[in-house]
């Protein structure tokens, strides 16, 4: 930043808007602005209102500039006007009514009239705030924009707009009023942050995107030009840029973009003021944008977020057939290369928002809210190229194709093609990936200029031009709308990169990198740019790139490992010898890529070269031989000589003016392969049997062979599949010369099918293709895992596949289906691509998970089966699919969260890692890898024999190179479970640590040493431990939790195998690890809905030690929703260190103890002396390592003291994870007063850092109370955080009486209260009757007979302990219209609906619950008031649940699993839905009447009922439950012992409840059963109709016991 000193009259650009040239451009205008202001806009005062941070910048003098002009220009007799200013703090935060008030109330303490000026000084978030204030004080005084940032440049200045934030969202209050002028000072952008930078080019993008190619063009081409005019800006002389003959190029160009977005935007301000039209196009981006913002911000700045929308949206364009894919790839390159993301999936963006994500759901409802949608059609800026777009407004799109954009998994769905639908695809396949990719390098190493035609728009092309332009090695522009690629050879001459070359997982590209890297002249080396280092992502950096780095040190290149050796990243430091060239021998049956490198870059060598090729067979030879070719037409004829020899000469590529590439073999495999398995015909006109690519004899070789009609020329191939089902198998076919192939042939395999039938057997072996496990994932291994989730039998062979068609697996198309967690993809556009095609013929739908990575060759491939080939596709997100608490997959975890990394096991033997990763991958239905199974397999011995012979430190060593081995090829998708001294080496330890950097789970499980000792004893498994294991425990204790992000502590006294272990008890361990499971990845967060307008409480636990009082936590938890464990009131010993990990431990146990008795959120509250609590203040560390464990042990709520350390606060904020923070302040002394600015900034730090706040304080009086309420009246309305604010001691109870969410309480059981002033849920309650907040409610039993019910006894019995004053009564009557007074009466809360009204009651309600409509009958009516106080009557049903869960903890639902339900009357339609939603799908149901079971089968269609005729009936599959319902006077009904033949461990519910005992229950327990009672399914419904009832947890141990009291029971 220059002074402010003498400078030249600036040459400025002038922009009309609303037909005034206010807008004024141009470099250094300082001086000219104020001139202008003055002169022009004449004022009693002139006040410039900035932000804080821009004011350290400039204000100090400008402020001196403006007053010394102030000055010059008095007139005579006239006072000097005044010039005042006024700073804010900085931050989206400012944008409030609160700090426009501040802003108001300085103007009136200054006595500013309505002839003030107000100057906005600063970015957006000035600009809008500002013009608001100019906008209202005194009726609107006039303004100015100075925008400070580019955002606000080319944006927000412009158009009037001005508005503040509410809680309910941004920009919700404001108003039009327009600037007087906008300045816009190009040189401000210097000072301005880089990232703030690259925020403000999102919006100039955005601009030319939708206005002006040739502005879009000039962006493309001069990227790097505009990065440094600002970020590296020249100074060779003052003021640069002010005159137009000073500018620099970059200068210039810079100008050019931004007045180009300006003008566009004042055009658009000019006709559409209002934004009645024409306004919506400068919303392109924004509609999805905004909704990612609304998630993703503060983290994600807005340019941010819109350069996502804009990709997401330019892909919804062409997904409806408006825009081309070159279109498409131009914007998300030009995006790309400024440094703005174009993914949520971006490694900057996930370390940037950290545990947030956006699902879709999430996004679709943040997009519902606007007033312009219309029903399932939201506006939408649809490009139609690049500078045009489709409309001359937004566009109407339907809420289903922007699910379908948005979403990360894709649904595809089978299409019956028919006669007389499209028979004929006729289509064209993109550019090949293999030629574009050595075009690009060519054309770059060339001399002269190439035009490069068909390249390829994807991922790994963008990747080799990235890193092309990052090298400098030739320049590039666009031409034909993105469909030409001008390339300007460098001639081999390339630059050390300013940054590292992410390759992201572009194995091409890096391999071709690699050894182009060795040209880099050392002449170009700087003091920060002294080697250039090539990367990729994870997967990447697995992937072999050894034989090609030995060969090119063997000659002579510097290159080293940074990691992993063998593998990337690799650090090639450049030397005069460059590439020496000479004789190269070459390791090539891995990959022909690294041959390909070589030849490639070998005319550039300091000598000729020539390359031997060793290693046995040459792998993909006709990719070396493509290679050749176009080397060829390129200028360097390579000679071949015998015996895999090649003689490359020296000398420069010569660019052809034109280079078309041609299409892509392997992606035409795709929809060639379409035709074959349904039956249609395909053409491609663009491939054919010139093809330079092997993959081109697919159609041939491979379809041909199965049965299709294949017609082939030079250019050209069609294909006309057979009939479905009738492709044939191909017993041996060698795919060595089309390896990426045989996954496509894979999937037309699975449903081969012989014809022949006999003997013959229907098995696909392919081979040739062993290359294809080192690919973007191990490729034969993903198919036949994936293929198994179809039901498809496959194997590996030692250098393929075989695949057992449907013959051999004994079913049919028809009945194939597919994955319910979907097919798991491994980042890998082959796998989905060949999926894609099975799902094409598989009933029900496919689910392809992760449908980006098509992306890598073929972006629009969902498109083309859409548009071409009219099949359905449907948008998926797994992760927006919120588990439905009342079905079997409470336990049943869905594998796509998990699906980036595996989850890795640690911990002592016998802690439990085995039996919880098998149990785990089960859930998951992933793969299972126990290490020491893993040792023993591998080297094909066991561990004693191993340790025996070669010593425990070659098993460590040896154990290490296994653990690196496994996190490379079985990085996802699995469960590894380590011994339990994986950390005793230091490699072993560096790799996990690594694995939990890359965003890995590792967790370490724990559990009392003395428990694993004692197991530990009994183990004559593995071999025994040759020194003491407690010293054994604390040497590793430090190095598990060090090697680990999560820790969870397993609370058995048994040894934890579910072989042996009581069921009862390995369920509940289950229980809570998959809730565990589901709390840290996201999946269920188990948090109280801030949205519920039930009160809230959560009970302080002040135990020192929980496990004496452990039975008492389901009492004292009654009618909570929450647990405090106050862990500073725990004590473990008098002389107890916080430090020390034995108290850690303890901490860690006592968690257990309260999990194992409640699954209710926890609140880790650690409370400070100074806030009331126990622990010492001065050990603020040690109190931020407890809070930070909490993290790891996955509590749902962390209370945080907002007084402590700001960097202690702000890391546990980064990682928190899923895990809220209640910010709380506790002024114990009583001094804060609700009405004081300290209470207020108090608000305003929990604010800042907490999901919730809490600020508690002291009551004198009862005013106290009321200024509370107050207090939360007017600051609440301004945030959509929920709030605790309550006063202590007694005169302040009211306060936690009024307070709505979590409020505090405590039991009678407790050793004491928390805090002073505490009640219970009971003495809340009572006293919100009182004062009339809780009114009383009448609920009743409907029915005959009912004088002996037992609901009475125990909904009466729930409202008595939790202080409701509610009551419970029996209406008798057999004429159902009695009720309707009664259920119209006011005070009605609800009823229990039983026979014979449970269908005759459903007239009389206003809606019914979904479970209730499938069931046919209603068993509970609910009341409930809509957003208009309307009272509505509900009809829902709990018979169902009472059933359900009686069952669901006892036993493990599979696909074999069957149930039996005897009787067909009202009970038996709650017994079907119930064994339905545990997920058993073989029901057989036995009636004494075979039509009324009948009935019931045509009723429930979907359900797989088969009825029986006899209980004597001989069943394929043996119940596993068995459920009667038929009456208490029929209920001794005689069960034939065949019908428990599935063994111990089924489930038998007997619904009858008098006698309480029967037959069927005492036979079934006998034969190893568990038998429910009818009493405790009766009990069970009930308790889920008092929680539906009341919105409390009800109380149901007492209610329970109550009723067991009364009857006798």
């Amino acid at each position: 930043m220059e002074t402010f000193s003498e400078q030249p009259e600036p040459d400025i650009v002038k922009i009309s808007v609303l037909h005034e040239e206010s807008i004024i451009v141009g470099f250094h205008l300082t001086d000219y602005w104020i001139k202008d202001l003055i002169s022009n806009f004449p004022a009693s005062t002139y006040v410039i209102i900035t932000d804080t941070n821009i004011a350290s910048i400039y204000l100090e003098k400008l402020s001196n500039r403006f007053e010394s002009e102030l000055n010059r220009a008095k007139k005579s007799n006239v006072p000097v006007p005044r010039f005042l200013t006024y700073s804010i703090p900085p931050g989206e935060q400012s944008k409030s009514r609160e700090i426009k008030g501040e802003i108001e109330d300085y103007l009136l303490s200054k006595a500013c009239t309505r002839d003030t000026c107000i100057i906005a000084f600063g970015g957006g978030v000035i600009g809008d705030l500002v013009g608001f204030v100019a906008a209202t004080f005194m009726r609107g005084v006039p303004f100015i924009q100075v925008p400070t940032t580019l955002l606000a440049m080319v944006d927000s200045s412009i158009g009037g707009k001005t508005a503040v934030d509410t809680p309910h969202g941004k920009n919700l209050i404001g108003s039009f009023w327009q600037p007087k002028r906008i300045y816009i000072d190009i040189i401000y952008l210097e000072t301005l942050p880089e990232r703030q930078f690259i925020n403000g080019m999102a919006e100039v993008i955005k601009t030319a995107a939708i206005s002006d190619e040739s502005d879009f063009v000039n962006l493309e081409n001069g990227v790097e030009s505009i990065r440094n005019a600002v970020l590296k800006p020249k100074k060779e002389f003052p003021f640069q840029g002010t005159k137009i003959e000073t500018r620099t190029s970059g200068q210039s160009l810079l100008l050019s973009v931004i007045v180009g977005s300006a003008k566009f935007k004042a055009h658009v301000v000019t006709h559409d003021e209002r934004e009645s039209g024409l306004r919506s196009l400068l919303n392109f981006g924004h509609t999805i944008g905004h909704a990612i913002e609304a998630i993703l911000s503060p983290e994600l700045l807005h340019g941010e977020c819109i350069s996502v929308g804009m990709i997401k949206e330019v892909e919804l364009a062409r997904s409806m057939g408006h825009l081309n894919q070159v279109a498409v790839g131009r914007l998300l390159r030009c995006l790309s290369n400024y440094g703005l993301p174009v993914s949520l999936d971006e490694k900057k963006v996930l370390d940037l928002t950290g545990e947030k994500f956006c699902t879709v759901d999430k996004l679709m409802d943040i997009m519902k809210v606007d007033k312009k949608n219309r029903g399932d059609l939201k506006r939408i800026v649809i490009l139609s190229g690049i500078g045009k777009t489709y409309e001359q407004n937004a566009t109407w799109v339907s809420d289903s194709a922007i699910r379908k954009v948005l979403s990360p998994s894709i649904i595809v769905h089978p299409n019956v093609i028919s006669s007389s639908s499209q028979t004929h695809v006729n289509m064209t396949t993109p550019g090949s990936k293999s030629i574009s990719n050595r075009a690009l390098v060519l054309a770059a190493l060339g001399k002269g200029t190439c035009r490069l035609k068909g390249l390829l728009h994807s991922d790994d092309t963008q990747v080799m031009l990235n890193a092309l332009i990052d090298l400098e090695g030739a320049k590039f522009e666009w031409e034909d709308d993105g469909e030409t690629l001008v390339v300007n050879g460098g001639g081999g001459n390339l630059k050390v990169p300013n940054k590292e070359i992410y390759l992201g997982n572009a194995g091409t590209a890096s391999r071709f990198i690699t050894t182009l890297c060795t040209l880099i002249s050392p002449e170009t080396i700087t003091d920060t740019n002294k080697h250039t280092i090539v990367t990729g992502n994870a997967r990447m950096k697995q992937r072999p790139i050894g034989p090609l780095i030995t060969a090119l040190r063997e000659n002579g290149s510097q290159i080293k490992y940074l990691e992993t050796e063998g593998c990337l990243p690799v650090e090639i430091l450049p030397n005069k010898q460059r590439f020496r060239g000479g004789s190269i021998n070459l390791a090539a049956s891995i990959s022909s890529q690294y041959v390909t490198s070589i030849l490639l870059s070998a005319p550039y060598a300091n000598e000729p070269v020539t390359l031997k090729l060793t290693g046995g067979q040459v792998i993909s030879q006709p990719y070396i031989d493509m290679t050749i070719a176009m080397m060829e037409s390129f200028g360097i004829k390579v000679e071949r000589l015998e015996g895999d020899v090649y003689r490359i000469p020296q000398g420069f590529y010569k660019n052809p003016e034109v280079y078309v590439i041609e299409s892509d073999a392997s992606s035409a495999t795709y929809p060639l392969a379409i035709a074959a398995i349904t039956g249609i015909t395909c053409t491609l006109p663009n491939i054919g049997s010139s093809s330079l690519q092997g993959d081109a004899a697919f159609a041939v070789n491979v379809l041909r062979a199965m049965g299709c009609t294949v017609t082939q020329t030079s250019t050209s191939t069609t294909v006309k599949g057979p009939p479905i089902g009738k492709l044939k198998p191909l017993p041996e076919i060698d795919m060595e010369t089309m390896t990426d192939a045989f996954l496509t042939a894979s999937v037309l395999a699975a449903v081969a099918n012989n014809q022949e039938g006999g003997s013959k057997e229907c098995i696909t072996r392919i081979t040739g293709i062993a290359n294809q496990q080192l690919k973007e994932c191990n490729r034969i291994s993903a198919m036949i895992d994936e293929l198994t989730k179809f039901g498809v039998k496959a194997s590996e062979l030692s250098d393929g596949i075989q695949v057992y068609g449907i013959q051999v697996h004994g079913t049919r198309i028809e009945s194939l289906k597919g994955p319910a967690e979907g097919v798991h993809c491994y980042d890998d556009h082959r796998v989905a691509m060949s999926f894609s095609v099975l799902g094409c013929v598989v009933p029900d739908g496919t689910i392809i998970c992760d449908k980006k990575c098509v992306e890598k060759t073929w972006p629009s491939w969902w498109d083309v089966l859409e548009s071409k080939f009219g099949f359905n596709l449907d948008g998926l997100d797994l992760k927006s699919q919120r588990e439905d608490l009342l079905t079997h997959k409470d336990i049943s975890v869905s594998s796509d969260n998990f699906q980036d990394f595996s989850i890795v096991f640690i911990g002592m033997r016998g802690a439990g890692k085995t039996s919880l990763g098998k149990a785990c991958a089960k859930a998951l239905g992933r793969k299972f890898i126990d290490m020491d199974d893993h040792f023993e397999t591998v080297l094909s011995t066991t561990l004693p024999e191993f340790i025996k012979t070669q010593g425990w430190d070659a098993f460590r060593t040896k154990e290490s190179e296994l653990l690196a081995s496994l996190l490379k090829t079985h990085s996802t998708g699995c469960i590894i479970s380590c011994g339990g001294g994986i950390v005793e080496t230091e490699s072993s330890r560096d790799l996990l640590k690594k694995f939990t950097k890359e965003k890995g789970k590792v967790i370490h499980i724990t559990r009392d040493i003395e428990e694993i000792i004692k197991y530990l004893n009994e183990d004559t498994v593995r071999p025994s431990y040759e020194e003491n294991i407690h010293d054994v425990w604390k040497r590793r204790e430090e190095w598990y939790k060090e090697c680990s992000n999560y820790e969870y502590h397993l609370l058995t006294a048994e040894k934890v195998n579910n072989d042996n272990i009581d069921p009862s008890e390995w369920k509940l361990i289950q229980r809570d690890f998959f809730r565990y499971l589901k709390f840290i990845t996201g999946q269920t967060v188990n948090n109280i809905d801030t949205l519920n307008k039930t009160k809230s409480f959560f009970v302080s636990l002040t135990y020192p030690n929980i496990s004496p009082s452990l039975k008492d936590i389901p009492i004292i938890t009654q009618g909570v929703d929450a647990i405090e464990l106050r862990v500073d009131l725990l004590v473990q010993s008098d002389s107890q260190k916080f430090e020390d990990l034995d108290y850690i431990s303890y901490v860690s146990h006592q968690l257990a103890l309260i999990r194992r008795s409640s699954t209710l959120p926890i609140i880790f509250t650690v409370r400070s002396k100074g806030q009331g609590g126990k622990f010492p203040d001065s050990r603020e560390k040690d109190m931020f390592k407890l809070l930070e464990y909490a993290v790891k042990w996955g509590c749902e709520y962390i209370d945080l003291e907002i007084g402590s350390s700001e960097d202690l606060i702000l890391n546990l904020i980064k990682n928190k994870g899923y895990s809220k923070i209640i910010a709380s302040w506790h002024d114990i002394s009583g001094k804060m007063k609700w009405n004081s600015e300290e209470a207020r900034n108090r608000y305003k730090i929990a604010e800042k850092y907490g999901d919730i706040i809490k600020l508690i304080s002291k009551a004198e009086s009862i005013n106290d109370n009321l200024k509370l309420q107050e207090f939360i009246q007017t600051l609440s309305s301004k945030n959509s955080k929920s709030i605790i604010a309550i006063n202590m001691g007694t005169e302040g109870q009211l306060s936690r009486v009024l307070n709505q969410f979590l409020t505090p309480v405590t039991h009678s059981l407790l050793p004491s209260k928390a805090a002073p002033g505490q009640l219970s849920v009971c003495e809340i309650h009572q006293a919100l009757h009182l004062i009339g907040q809780l009114p009383k409610k009448k609920y009743y039993i409907f029915g005959t007979p009912i004088s002996h019910s037992m609901s009475p006894t125990l909904h009466n019995a729930g409202f008595k302990v939790l202080g409701l004053p509610h009551f419970y009564d029996i209406f008798e009557s057999k004429d159902v219209s009695a009720v309707k007074p009664i259920i119209e009466d006011p005070e009605f809360g609800g009823a229990s609906v039983t026979i014979p009204h449970k269908i005759n009651i459903i007239p009389y309600l206003d809606e019914i619950s979904e479970h209730a409509k499938a069931i046919g009958a209603v068993n509970t009516i609910i009341t409930k008031t809509d957003e208009n106080n309307k009272r509505k009557l509900i009809g829902d049903n709990t018979d169902w649940l009472g059933i359900f869960h009686s069952i669901k903890d006892l036993i493990e639902i599979d696909s074999n699993t069957s149930a039996l339900i005897i009787g067909a009357g009202g009970t038996s339609r709650a017994a079907l839905h119930a064994v339905n939603q545990l997920g058993v799908n073989n029901i057989y149901l036995y009636n004494r009447t075979l039509e009324n079971a009948n009935i019931l089968v045509k009723e429930f269609p979907t359900y797989g009922i088969q009825p029986l005729t006899s209980l004597s009936n001989s069943l394929p599959i043996s119940p596993k439950i068995i459920i009667s319902t038929i009456p208490a006077t029929v209920a001794n009904l005689d069960i034939p012992d065949e019908l428990f033949n599935s063994g111990k461990g089924g489930v038998s519910v007997e619904m009858a409840y008098k006698p309480r005992r029967t037959k069927f229950l005492e036979k079934s327990e006998s034969m190893g059963w568990h038998g429910i009672e009818g009493i405790r399914v009766l009990i069970e419904q009930g308790i889920f109709q008092f929680e539906k009832w009341t919105g409390r947890r009800a109380p149901k141990e007492l209610m329970e016991e109550e009723v067991m009291k009364k009857y006798n029971l």
